[in-house]
């Protein structure tokens, strides 16, 4: 039963040293009987209170990893119903179905979408995950497909109701860690054993969300903590229903057995790639911890990898690009010099019109925090004393001749502080907005 949070801070070091990220202990045992805060947070707490706290400071919903080494996925870890309230942690894995039974062909056309779609955005790789490999009868050929989906770099799910299949499959990829779907009431016990034997995480399914928690606590029972749940529910309301429950339960219940990521199956929900995305749109937004489609095509696959990078952006920190020197094109000795802040959408609109203008440039990124210009401006934190520094230390006066820095034309009024800190500088005020800097480019330099 999970613990108070006074019972918990009976067990605190009671030190108030603030090393955790609150003030006192007190706080921080609230925060762990809430799962809010992880246990290791705290330096000082004792080996035998760990030993106790274990189960109580685990977050309500399990990490399970999918995979290993640099295929591994993550789902679950999740504390919050709503993004708002603090952040959602591990974006919904999405993978691909590929059944045994196709020719290889139409395999090989999955696995190479699978490698080929990935996409560049705001300084990230987005990307799917998973590739999930159905029994097509012929153990064989099931663990010959499985091995040719993990050489292709995916983190596997092997789905297959016989347990000699999975285990001929297990024998070629079992050291990837694939994620086995699934135990049921029928198979529970041989499942288990096999997940056990290769220390696999394990789907339960059933067909009702009271089956799939009586059957999860019984694999808990076993000594089984990487599960994944499936309510068996393949209709849009109802599978709506059963994630919600799930996830209620989980957060404000403290539920444990059904504390685990879930598992759906757009591609046994739809007969068509819009509703299919629509489906996966909505269960990247409604819970799910990992989607299955039925092919990858691009059309499909990026507006889901936009929506899962909106959805688990953290809303409270924003997305930032590494200060430094950006060269755009082959710039030279005498090629211009920009400098704008680190906010990612800041940067890569920038660095995206200046590619655009076809002039080789250097680009400078400040620090702000991840604030925009104006807002970095606002705050202090694009100003002549900051920026006049950074351009000194950066190392730009190295890479070129130029002594001539273009700044945005929304913080024009720093130039008079920037011409104080760079006397040997020309400070240009460049356009205020992004969409015209190819024109100011091209006719001032090119």
């Amino acid at each position: 039963m999970a613990l108070s949070g006074i019972q918990i801070f009976k067990m605190m070091p009671k030190k108030n040293c603030a090393e955790c990220g609150v003030p006192t202990c007190l706080a921080f045992a609230m925060n762990l009987a809430a799962g809010k805060a992880e246990l290791d947070q705290c330096p000082y707490v004792s080996d035998e209170a760990r030993e106790k706290l274990a189960s109580a400071s685990a977050p309500p919903i399990r990490t399970v990893q999918i995979g290993a080494g640099d295929n591994a996925v993550k789902a679950g870890g999740e504390t919050v119903l709503f993004r708002h309230e603090k952040t959602f942690n591990n974006p919904t894995a999405l993978g691909c179905l590929v059944a045994a039974s196709e020719d290889d062909a139409t395999i090989d056309e999955k696995l190479k979408a699978f490698k080929e779609l990935s996409y560049e955005r705001v300084g990230l790789t987005l990307k799917a995950e998973l590739v999930a490999v159905k029994d097509g009868g012929d153990p064989g050929r099931f663990a010959q497909v499985a091995k040719k989906a993990s050489d292709a770099g995916a983190a596997l799910v092997l789905m297959s109701d016989n347990v000699d299949t999975l285990k001929a499959a297990l024998a070629e990829v079992g050291t990837q860690k694939p994620l086995l779907y699934a135990a049921t009431a029928a198979n529970l016990d041989d499942v288990s054993a096999l997940a056990k034997e290769f220390d696999c995480p394990l789907t339960v399914k059933a067909d009702k969300v009271g089956d799939v928690a009586r059957l999860s606590a019984k694999l808990v029972e076993k000594g089984h903590k990487d599960i994944v749940l499936d309510s068996g529910s393949r209709k849009m309301s109802e599978l709506i229903r059963d994630q919600v429950l799930i996830r209620r339960l989980a957060l404000e219940k403290l539920y444990r057995p059904l504390g685990f990521p879930t598992i759906v199956f757009p591609c046994e929900m739809a007969d068509n790639p819009v509703d299919e995305a629509i489906t996966a749109g909505t269960f990247i937004s409604k819970y799910g911890g990992i989607a299955i489609l039925s092919d990858f095509r691009g059309e499909v696959l990026f507006p889901l990898l936009l929506q899962r990078l909106n959805i688990f952006t953290d809303p409270q920190r924003p997305m930032t690009t590494e200060q430094g020197i950006y060269p755009i094109g082959t710039p030279g000795d005498d090629s211009p010099i920009l400098i704008t802040s680190n906010f990612s959408l800041t940067y890569f609109i920038v660095s995206g019109e200046v590619e655009s203008s076809r002039v080789p440039s250097w680009l400078l990124v400040l620090n702000t925090d991840g604030l925009s210009v104006l807002t970095a401006w606002a705050a202090g934190k694009f100003v002549g004393d900051l920026i006049g520094p950074f351009v000194k230390k950066s190392g730009i006066e190295e890479k070129t001749k130029t002594r001539k820095l273009i700044i945005p034309g929304a913080a024009a009024i720093i130039s008079g502080d920037l011409e104080e800190e760079l006397p040997d500088w020309e400070i240009a005020i460049g356009p205020r907005e992004g969409a015209h800097i190819p024109a100011y480019l091209r006719q001032n330099y090119a």
